[in-house]
């Protein structure tokens, strides 16, 4: 990958600590240009890393990469101690291997890049991934969703009366006609995914038909293997590679970036 740092070799963090340390000093040197107040205004920070492959395992190391709260939490410190009052819902995501954006602030040291999102000033993200039943049957073996489309309904049949008498239509359908078990549990109007730009993630959100007394919609982590309930139709839980979308008693679907093979 082409490197976009050109800083001499010997001015250049060689281990953990030290890339840690610079980074942490790039980020604070960023943040202090929202000192008074302005941090209200953030609605996140994502940082791009692209260092060469050999690095790489010293940059995951230097941001805490299997556990992102941790570095989240030295940048709210930093935060705090120049007053930059960041919002309670405020993201930190890291980036390796992508393109800097032109809106990103390259660091003089470290392989990395930085950008401060705002109401008004954000990169336009782009996605695209895929979902495939593990458990039930779909009228596709595979559905591929895009960062611009509307709203991705998930539910009992293409076509689905709804309590107020309207029919909606299910992009991703589980046909009523089915010899599967798991169908009958999956409601008219179960689920839906959204995009969110500012969050730069696919959202699931249950409908009517996924939060009790009805059918659950429930997400299992292939990273943690925790279960998330979704037990309003106002929050949301933001997608994540391999995540198990559990929708009634048994039928599931399954959330990636790769396209089946």
């Amino acid at each position: 990958m082409f490197n976009f740092f050109s800083n001499a070799k010997e001015d250049r963090p060689n281990d953990v600590k030290s890339i840690r340390y610079e980074l942490l000093q790039f980020i604070k040197q960023e943040l202090q240009k929202a000192e008074g107040g302005e941090g209200g205004n953030i609605k996140g920070l994502n940082l791009y890393l692209n260092c060469n492959a050999a690095d790489r395992p010293l940059y995951e190391a230097a941001v805490y990469f299997e556990e992102p709260e941790i570095f989240k939490n030295e940048v709210q410190r930093i935060a705090d101690d120049y007053a930059v009052a960041l919002p309670n819902q405020w993201t930190f995501e890291v980036i390796f291997g992508e393109d800097i954006p032109a809106e990103a602030v390259k660091g003089d040291k470290v392989d990395a890049a930085f950008f401060i999102k705002t109401s008004t000033n954000f990169i336009k993200q782009t996605a695209s991934a895929y979902l495939r039943a593990l458990n039930g049957e779909t009228d596709q073996p595979e559905y591929n969703v895009k960062s611009g489309n509307d709203k991705i309904n998930i539910g009992r049949d293409k076509k689905a009366q709804a309590d107020d008498g309207f029919f909606r239509t299910n992009h991703i359908a589980f046909p009523s006609d089915s010899g599967n078990d798991a169908n009958k549990y999956v409601s008219r109007q179960h689920a839906h995914i959204e995009w969110n730009n500012e969050a730069g993630k696919f959202i699931i959100y249950a409908d009517e038909g996924g939060v009790p007394p009805r059918n659950k919609v429930k997400i299992r982590s292939e990273k943690s293997e925790d279960i998330i309930k979704l037990g309003s139709t106002a929050i949301g839980h933001q997608l994540a590679e391999g995540d198990q979308i559990i929708l009634g008693e048994s039928a599931v679907l399954e959330f990636s970036y790769q396209p089946g093979n």
